[in-house]
């Protein structure tokens, strides 16, 4: 075995680390968008089961999308962070 099949294989194991980094970003990605959405829809109707207004109760429920917004620009600014 020499020194370039060594590297090879270093450069193609870093390879299949990074794709199962960016595929498990994008399932975490997508999976945060559809909780926070189920999250949201469940804290209005309990809200208005309360007796709370729509309007009152949406205006509300608006700060969980805008709680994850933030986090999703925050997890962007820190990835861009890193320049090769």
């Amino acid at each position: 075995m020499g020194r370039t099949s060594i590297i090879m294989y270093a450069v193609l194991g870093a390879g299949a680390s990074i794709v199962r980094l960016i595929g498990s970003l994008v399932v975490i990605y997508l999976t945060l968008g559809w909780k926070v959405r189920k999250a949201r829809e469940a804290l209005e109707k309990e809200l208005m089961r309360a007796g709370m207004s729509k309007a009152d109760a949406r205006r509300i429920g608006a700060q969980y999308a805008a709680l994850k917004d933030n986090t999703i620009k925050a997890l962007k600014q820190s990835i861009g962070g890193f320049r090769f």
